[in-house]
């Protein structure tokens, strides 16, 4: 028997696809649901099927960028063999994407025991929502936003993408709340900000799916519900994706400040009147 129904996969494609790259954190969001759904939180399979359905996000973004994509890559590989290539931007921005992405792998290889042990509770997952939340309330102040994308440097991707280690060991941070704060805080404005938190989520939370795949079957989730949960993930990101980009544009990010402050104490609530088990 899977330890996930097809009903709860369909439920947590859903959170995922419409959290992932909202700054408001997908596995924060996943384990709440989980746990109201009576889901044990730390269960290998379950770790995993979380893991495995962020690939449908990341497709998402990959469609709905992919003008963009097929871009950078051209410009890289044609690169790889041209030296006047090589001083294209997007040549040099498809290196930092992947030289950023280095230290999250290393530290989600090394402190994986952690990661999935005591940093995967509940308790942690509120306090790092409201943490978090006083970090993107800053960034979004502190930073002058006056950078666009095509002004992006090795420097900003490398902290950038080096900032995803923050939700990677504290769930309920977020990535993307990481990624787009550190971003504004080098100054770049929010639309800037959040494209580069894309890119750079790209090779990471697909390589975290694909890792944790094997894992997440032989743990006991059917394909099945990896399935639907990674189909249902797909379109709802994609949509996701869409209506950021547009709010952004325009708004800044209170509306995610507020929101995550108020997820944060109530998950504070629940555990505390033992609603949830953390």
């Amino acid at each position: 028997m899977s330890a996930i129904s097809i009903g709860q996969a369909v439920v947590l494609g859903a959170v995922e696809g419409v959290t992932e790259f909202l700054p408001v954190s997908s596995t924060g969001h996943l384990k709440i649901v989980e746990g109201l759904m009576g889901i044990p939180v730390d269960d290998d399979a379950v770790i995993g099927f979380s893991a495995v359905i962020q690939v449908g996000a990341i497709a998402a973004v990959l469609v709905y960028f992919r003008k963009d994509i097929v871009r950078i890559v051209s410009a890289w590989l044609r690169g790889l063999t041209d030296r006047e290539q090589r001083y294209h931007h997007d040549y040099k921005f498809a290196w930092w994407v992947i030289l950023a992405t280095i230290p999250i792998v290393l530290v989600g290889l090394t402190a994986k025991p952690l990661i999935k042990g005591p940093l995967a509770s509940l308790w942690v997952v509120a306090g790092s929502l409201i943490v978090g939340s006083g970090v993107m309330w800053v960034a979004d102040r502190a930073g002058r936003h006056k950078r666009g994308e095509d002004d992006t440097s090795f420097k900003d991707a490398m902290l950038v993408g080096g900032s995803q280690i923050l939700a990677l060991l504290f769930p309920g941070f977020s990535r993307s709340g990481a990624t787009m704060s550190t971003a504004l805080m080098l100054d770049l404005d929010r639309v800037a900000a959040t494209r580069l938190s894309f890119f750079l989520g790209i090779p990471a939370l697909t390589g975290a799916g694909l890792y944790e795949l094997k894992d997440a079957l032989g743990a006991g989730t059917g394909a099945a519900p990896l399935v639907v949960g990674t189909l249902v993930s797909f379109v709802v990101a994609y949509a996701s994706v869409a209506w950021l980009l547009k709010f952004v544009a325009k708004h800044s990010f209170n509306a995610f400040v507020i929101y995550r402050i108020a997820v944060g104490l109530l998950l504070f609530g629940l555990l505390g009147a033992g609603v949830l088990q953390s």
